[in-house]
């Protein structure tokens, strides 16, 4: 597995101190069924890290002793794991908002068949990865056959009133394909819905335009292509900011499959963790109230990825990129003339 750390823990990042917990983000594991090219859990079938019952019981139990209004599952896939729905029911019967970050084909997976039917009655919020409309790019970035399985799922969730009813609401995200900035999100969101629309009548609520991380399977393609300076470039070199106060770990805590507490799920995979009194941060520790609101942060060089350009949270762009802050000139033609993706992020 690729090792970021040695080139990302130096770094001039601003500090930054975290506001009242708002959304508590739970990684139930790393099994998922793609191995995506830009995923930066490093997630595929043949994982086996999910997390135990017991840990289930402590977001539970965390849940009912924080005032949030987001529960944020991803993983992996998050729906392999066997407590996914009982943790859905849970945050639902609470009265807050449920994600489910879902790579769409897992739809189909055996044992999944009244998965979407799940969701909707739930009225889950879906956050589903299409890294572009064009099927040569989605293939590319996550396997041959994903395209129309991802389409054939819209059209499911469409069906069942995801993208048209209030209560049942669906994202899409957008990765680019190789080792450059997103596009701006109103533009592509735009042409995502005209194109989508048009060829297979499919709606949903909005586009989240996120900056892909050099961390994990994205880092070590990166690296093997001679290119992870000149990303890292490309990121510090159009910091913006104004985006230092959107960013998503400020209201956000992110717990993995063991229990563990982290700023965000990048943290996560590099092995940063949040600490409460000088030591790494539990389940346990929310659950008696430990003092993580207004405690600093454990940031690095990843987290230009945050800021550059447009912003970028699991939520989507915190901004708009603007002529005031274009992308680094020296550091695009250095990529765009070394990546072996660029001539597929072109036609994003």
């Amino acid at each position: 597995m690729f090792d970021a750390r040695p080139v990302l823990l130096s770094t001039e990042f601003p500090r930054l101190r975290r506001r009242r917990i708002a959304t508590l983000q739970v990684n139930l594991g790393y099994r998922c069924n793609l191995s995506c090219v830009h995923c930066h859990v490093n997630a595929g079938p043949h994982r086996t890290e999910m997390m135990p019952t017991a840990v289930v019981d402590e977001v539970i139990a965390a849940i009912d002793r924080l005032d949030i209004e987001t529960l944020d599952l991803t993983g992996g896939a998050p729906e392999l794991h066997p407590g996914f729905r009982r943790l859905v029911r849970a945050g639902r019967r609470r009265g807050i908002e449920v994600i489910d970050r879902c790579n769409l084909t897992v739809l189909f997976e055996e044992g999944q068949e009244t998965l979407a039917a799940f969701l909707a009655r739930e009225e889950v919020t879906v956050i589903a990865s299409l890294p572009c409309y064009l099927e040569e790019n989605v293939e590319q970035q996550r396997g041959k056959g994903v395209y129309g399985d991802s389409i054939r799922a819209l059209k499911l969730l469409n069906d069942l009133g995801y993208g048209q009813d209030a209560a049942r609401r669906l994202h899409l995200v957008f990765n680019p394909v190789g080792a450059v900035l997103p596009p701006p999100q109103a533009e592509l969101e735009a042409a995502y819905k005209r194109e989508l629309k048009a060829r297979f009548g499919i709606v949903f609520d909005q586009l989240f335009v996120l900056t892909n991380m050099p961390i994990n399977r994205f880092g070590a393609v990166l690296r093997a292509h001679g290119e992870l300076d000149a990303y890292m470039a490309l990121l510090r070199d159009n910091h913006s900011a104004e985006n230092v106060p959107g960013v998503m770990c400020r209201d956000t805590v992110s717990v993995d499959w063991q229990g563990n507490l982290y700023d965000c799920d990048f943290n996560q995979m590099l092995g940063l963790p949040a600490t409460v009194e000088g030591r790494p941060a539990r389940l346990a520790d929310l659950v008696r109230g430990g003092p993580l609101e207004k405690a600093c942060i454990a940031t690095a060089s990843h987290c230009f990825g945050c800021t550059a350009g447009q912003g970028s949270s699991c939520t989507g762009a915190l901004g708009e990129q603007t002529a005031s802050a274009p992308v680094h000139e020296s550091s695009a033609r250095t990529l765009n003339k070394r990546s072996r993706y660029s001539k597929f992020a072109a036609k994003s």
